[in-house]
Order: structure tokens, then C-alpha cells, then sequence
């Protein structure tokens, strides 16, 4: 889908899931490098940021989130800044960046009443911040998640934990290879956004520099907090897998004798004591002898 908005002079196309027929001609018109127009078409570049005479192109990643698999999915935006246009295109519908696009009619008038000028630079600025927005609350639902599945590990401790474990795990990998590299992206940004506008843009891309290395920093605290629940659990689970090797060893340890006995006088010949009560005497000396060493074991905590 193409939507395309126009106010005064400047032009701006939002395309999602457009065909490669569309992305070329789209191009095409704007004159776009031929390299760029691979990027475009080629999916899950690195986040970069190349800079021409007549326009700046921008890859972003951000994080979409698949509830069947429960896993996030990279969502590419390529962007093409100019002082006359933004073009951007991207894999999936976001709706923030929708309700942007809706009301840009709508802030015209508003940054007219406090003497601002609408550029496409101060767009593309409000759809980062959106972006980086939407970050902080995945980060929250992220941080309630890990502190349930602490509460799981400490309560019960099941090895089903182990998917799940796995899987928030691979998430905030996903969100920090997404996200590191995009800091010196948004540096190299602010850096061309300033010569494109003469330093108007540098207090706004500062502003989304320090929310993004915030969320880096985020990132990085849930990947500690994810590897000690971790390390939690496999602890808990060392635990029980002791208990229940320390449980068979005993068992085996006193079983060991009454095997031996009894395979003794399950042969047919003739062995002493064999018509009397021998074998009940041996049984009650066996019980005795086993709650006398697992009391001792007790006692002295190894058991």
C-alpha cells in the first residue's frame, strides 16, 4: 500500500508491503541511486545511514512482535531524506506512524500558531521518537515478563520453564543486535540532518540520541537480569537432579545386600538356614540398618 501527502512543497510517500514495481518507480522518479534501490529491494539490510548531494537514505530497524511464535520479527524502515520530500518504506503497518501521517494536515496549523516550520526533517524526527516510544513500552512488558518467570523458576522450578526461558532470551538478543548498531546511525543522522537545516534539527536529534542510548542501556540490564534467572534455573534444577542421584544411590546402596542374599537362596541346592525365618531376621537388620545411616546422614546435613 502507497499513501502519499502533500502540503505546500514538501512531499511525503509511505509505502507498506509495496510490490517492487512500485518501490522502483517510486524511485525512479526521485532520481534515487541505484544501489539504494537494491537496499530497498533486498530486505534486512544493516542499519546505515549514506549521504548524497540531493538526499540522505536511512535504514532503521525496530522490533515487531509475532504472537504465534511469540518471537520478534525485524521490521526494516527505509527512508529517504531530502529538503523537499521523505519517502519511507517498511514491512509492516505501525500505528503510530499512521496516526503521524493522518494528522500531518493538523500540525501544519499548529506549528504555524508557535512559528515553526514543517520540514521533512521535523517528521522524520516525530517518527523516530514514536519508534523509540514504542520501545519503552516493549522494555516494561519485557521486564514484567522476566520478574513472572523469576517467580516461576523460584515457585516451582518445572523444566517446561526451559522454552520459555529461551525464547525472552532470544528476544532481547534480537533487540540488542537491532538496536547497538543504530546509535552511531542516529549520530551519523544528526550530522547530515544538520547540514541539510543549518543546526534548527540538532536539539530534537540530540533528544532521540539520549532515548535511544537509553534503551541500549535498558537492553543491556534485561539480558543481565534474563542470564541470572537463568543461571537460577539451572540451578534449581542441579538441585533436584542431586537430590534425586543421592535418593537412588541410597536406595541402591541398601537394596545392594538383599540382592545379593536373595540371589543366593533362589538357587536350588540346599543352603543353611534356608526352611527357617532367617530371611525375615536379615529384613528387619536391613530396615534397622537403613533408617540408622539415613539418620546419621541427617544429622550431619548431607542428606
Amino acid at each position: 500500500m502507497l499513501k502519499k501527502q502533500k502540503i505546500d512543497w514538501i512531499r511525503w510517500i509511505d509505502g507498506v508491503w509495496v510490490s517492487d514495481n512500485e518501490l522502483k518507480k517510486t524511485m525512479e522518479k526521485f532520481d534515487i541511486h541505484e544501489l539504494d534501490m537494491e537496499a530497498c529491494l533486498e530486505w534486512n539490510q544493516r542499519a546505515r545511514v549514506d549521504r548524497y548531494d540531493d538526499y540522505t537514505f536511512i535504514i532503521y530497524h525496530f522490533p515487531k512482535y509475532n504472537p504465534k511464535t511469540k518471537v520478534y520479527e525485524l521490521n526494516e524502515f527505509n527512508i529517504f531524506l531530502s529538503k523537499d520530500y521523505l519517502i519511507t518504506f517498511r514491512e509492516f503497518s505501525f500505528q503510530r506512524i499512521n496516526k503521524i501521517f493522518e494528522n500531518y494536515g493538523k500540525w501544519k496549523i499548529e506549528w504555524e500558531e508557535k512559528e515553526l516550520k514543517i520540514t521533512p526533517g521535523y517528521i522524520l524526527y516525530e517518527i523516530t521518537q514514536a519508534m523509540l516510544e514504542k520501545m519503552y513500552t516493549v522494555i516494561q512488558n519485557n521486564k514484567l515478563d522476566i520478574r513472572e518467570l523469576e517467580k516461576k523458576v523460584f515457585e516451582s522450578g518445572s523444566t517446561n520453564l526451559v522454552k520459555e526461558i529461551m525464547i525472552k532470551k532470544r528476544n532481547i538478543v534480537i533487540l540488542k543486535h537491532m538496536f547497538k548498531p543504530q546509535v552511531s546511525v542516529l549520530r551519523q543522522l544528526e550530522t547530515a540532518v544538520n547540514d541539510i537545516y543549518k543546526w534548527e534539527m540538532e536539539v530534537y536529534f540530540e533528544d532521540l540520541e539520549d532515548k535511544l542510548d537509553k534503551i541500549v542501556s535498558d537492553i543491556e540490564i534485561l539480558s543481565e537480569h534474563i542470564d541470572s534467572v537463568e543461571d537460577a534455573f539451572k540451578t534449581m534444577i542441579d538441585i533436584k537432579t542431586n537430590f534425586v542421584i543421592k535418593v537412588l544411590t541410597l536406595f541402591s546402596a541398601f537394596m545392594l545386600p538383599l540382592t545379593l542374599i536373595t540371589s543366593f537362596y533362589g538357587m536350588n541346592i540346599d543352603l543353611p538356614l534356608a526352611n527357617s525365618h532367617f530371611v525375615y531376621v536379615l529384613m528387619c537388620l536391613w530396615i534397622v540398618s537403613m533408617v540408622t545411616i539415613y539418620m546419621f546422614f541427617k544429622s550431619r546435613g548431607k542428606f
